[in-house]
């Protein structure tokens, strides 16, 4: 009996010590944290394939450093309105960090600054909006991407030529960079006219809608930038239906199934093809290091490359135009 009584106390003493011994592990920090909540806003969610890819690096990175993210944007890149409201409505939830691509340069400014006086670490993915609210800065060299494509078409055009540019939402930031490095390769170039920058929003319907106008109206023009998927889907599609192929050079941006097909059948001459995934990947790391307080560059710019129809059999080159997108 007495020992039975003994080996209670020994197990209730025990117990108490293991109770003990875990609250003290867990008062001075040895406990599991929770992990660091991000949220990342985009400027479409669906609509185009390149934020789709970029999500993707996104939940990879997620996964990889044990964060939570909680990716926010609206349906279509045109509805400024509608990512101001969505990120304004996660700030007062007060996400340890906010990963945002900015739908416009000037218009984010008020919620840049909102998010900068809630005390919430910002990094800017892709598009950047005026002012020093971010810690950061990660995306595509867009001025040096869009001189790619003034090169690439000018390597193609007669002595005297005319040429357009088909952009998307005007006001974002990577659309004034990407028509500044093509203008300032295209006007340097001895007898080229731009006869004028066209916007889509976003939309390959009126891009179609832009370009098939333009060309019947102005039938002596030689060719034509696109500075998104989009928009130079919808030129190729009107170059192709007017019976234009090869006459009308088109260079453009990104890569699609259907970018790729108007590329093997000599619609698209070129595409500058980013690299999304990295993107977003790199936006959650980067968040995460600010948020341990490390140093970080003022901008990271990724890489992009020019693919045409001579190269885009490489196998380097078929990963950048059919990455894979988790469902």
């Amino acid at each position: 009996m007495r020992s039975t009584i003994r080996l209670r106390y020994v197990l209730l003493a025990a117990v108490a010590a293991l109770v003990f011994g875990v609250a003290l592990y867990q008062l001075i920090g040895g406990g599991r944290q929770a992990p660091p909540k991000i949220t990342v806003a985009v400027k479409a969610m669906d609509e185009i394939e390149f934020w789709r890819v970029l999500i993707d690096g996104v939940h990879t990175a997620s996964r990889e450093f044990n964060v939570e993210v909680s990716v926010i944007g609206p349906p279509k890149e045109v509805d400024v309105d509608r990512q101001i409201e969505l990120i304004e409505a996660a700030i007062p939830e007060k996400p340890d960090a906010i990963v945002m691509a900015a739908g416009d340069y000037h218009r984010l400014v008020p919620v840049a600054e909102k998010i900068h006086q809630a005390g919430i670490p910002l990094v800017m993915i892709d598009s950047a909006v005026q002012g020093s609210y971010a810690e950061t800065l990660i995306a595509t060299d867009n001025f040096g991407a869009g001189q790619k494509a003034g090169k690439e078409l000018a390597a193609l055009l007669p002595g005297n030529a005319q040429v357009a540019i088909v952009s998307f939402v005007q006001g974002a930031s990577t659309q004034i960079e990407r028509e500044q490095g093509v203008r300032s390769i295209l006007e340097g170039r001895a007898g080229t006219e731009i006869v004028g920058t066209y916007f889509s929003e976003g939309m390959e319907e009126r891009a179609y809608e832009i370009t098939m106008k333009l060309l019947q109206e102005r039938p002596d023009l030689d060719g034509i930038v696109g500075l998104n998927e989009p928009s130079t889907v919808g030129a190729g599609r009107a170059i192709r239906e007017l019976g234009l192929t090869g006459q009308v050079k088109l260079v453009g941006f990104d890569s699609s199934i259907k970018e790729v097909k108007l590329l093997e059948e000599g619609v698209i001459q070129s595409i500058i093809v980013q690299k999304p995934f990295n993107i977003g990947y790199l936006g959650v790391k980067t968040a995460l290091s600010v948020l341990e307080g490390d140093k970080v560059p003022d901008k990271v710019y990724t890489d992009s490359v020019v693919i045409h129809k001579s190269n885009m059999y490489t196998e380097e080159n078929q990963k950048l135009l059919f990455p894979f997108v988790e469902e």
